[in-house]
């Protein structure tokens, strides 16, 4: 019996033809030694900046070193006596205490608050006035932390302050009396102008008619942001809210207007490395408390991350 054949031109469906050419070894044809090449600036970078001082600092916290004297010239291991020494000292326990707040009313209520009440507020405005209040945001956002500083510390100044002589309560020391309220409210409108350009672009995602047909079926406010735009941005607030924590937990800049006084009262955990590990001198117990920081930041993480692994798209 004849054997039917295709004819050799034929282009068998799900198969590439065949054309007596290799295969490029990758999408950019580039070849594992060009892409190795590519590669190695960048892993060399995260190697010297990322990897050794991540490396160093473990090897620290398990040693007596210090800045002067003789475990600066020969540092001796001491196990986990540093992180022991952390978990039982009350000044560490307070200054997590204290960090957490920071965190909670800084980050999650102050700046993801107010950042997404400005961008909805300023969401269908168009014109001068929505410019206005985006530059004066991002204004807050991209002068230097030290010129931030200067300007609340001159207008929470207990003699002549802005703040005082605007509300005619001369004499009140805020810094002194409201530490952690003044680095509240200082790191929130430093850093709310990130959350609202966030959220602006989030918001553009959600249908105004959506919007208007929960507004014409009588939808207050509130029932339009819980039932209409949130389950559309749920994924970008999850998003911010990572972003946003990590950076306050490890903000050092509240040091430069109370400097964690007074009495510690406003003494976060990176200024408490800070006086512990330069000031103190003594740098494996500061590297012992930084990795126990990184520790809370991969749990600040894996929460936030587990919840936008079960976030659901709206249909």
């Amino acid at each position: 019996m004849a054997q039917v054949t295709s004819p050799p031109d034929q282009v068998v469906e799900g198969r590439r033809p065949e054309t007596g050419a290799s295969p490029a070894p990758d999408a950019a044809g580039l070849g594992p030694a060009r892409a190795t090449g590519f590669l190695v600036p960048s892993m060399v970078l995260i190697l010297l900046f990322l990897v050794v001082p991540a490396a160093w600092t473990i090897y620290l916290g398990v040693t007596n070193y210090r800045l002067t004297g003789l475990a600066a010239a020969n540092p001796e291991i001491v196990g986990l006596d540093n992180y022991t020494r952390a978990l039982s000292d009350e000044r560490f326990r307070s200054s997590l205490v204290l960090t957490l707040q920071f965190v909670l009313g800084s980050a999650v209520i102050g700046q993801a608050g107010l950042g997404f009440a400005i961008a909805f507020a300023l969401r269908d405005r168009r014109g001068p006035l929505r410019r206005v209040v985006e530059a004066f945001v991002l204004l807050s956002w991209i002068l230097p932390s030290s010129v931030v500083a200067f300007l609340w510390i001159a207008l929470l100044d207990r003699d002549g302050g802005t703040l005082n002589t605007l509300l005619g309560i001369p004499g009140t020391a805020w810094l002194l009396d409201h530490p952690m309220l003044s680095i509240i409210v200082f790191n929130t409108w430093r850093g709310t102008a990130f959350s609202m350009m966030l959220y602006a672009a989030a918001l553009e995602n959600v249908p105004r008619s959506h919007l208007e047909t929960a507004r014409l079926a009588g939808a207050s406010t509130w029932q339009q942001l819980r039932d209409v735009v949130f389950p559309r941005i749920r994924g970008h607030v999850l998003t911010n809210l990572l972003l946003i924590s990590l950076w306050t937990f490890n903000d050092f800049a509240p040091f430069l207007i109370t400097a964690g006084g007074p009495e510690q009262r406003s003494e976060i955990l990176p200024v408490y490395v800070y006086k512990v590990a330069l000031s103190g001198g003594e740098l494996g117990f500061g590297a012992a408390i930084s990795f126990v920081m990184l520790l809370i930041n991969l749990v600040i993480a894996l929460v936030y991350l587990r919840m936008l692994g079960r976030r659901k798209e709206p249909a």
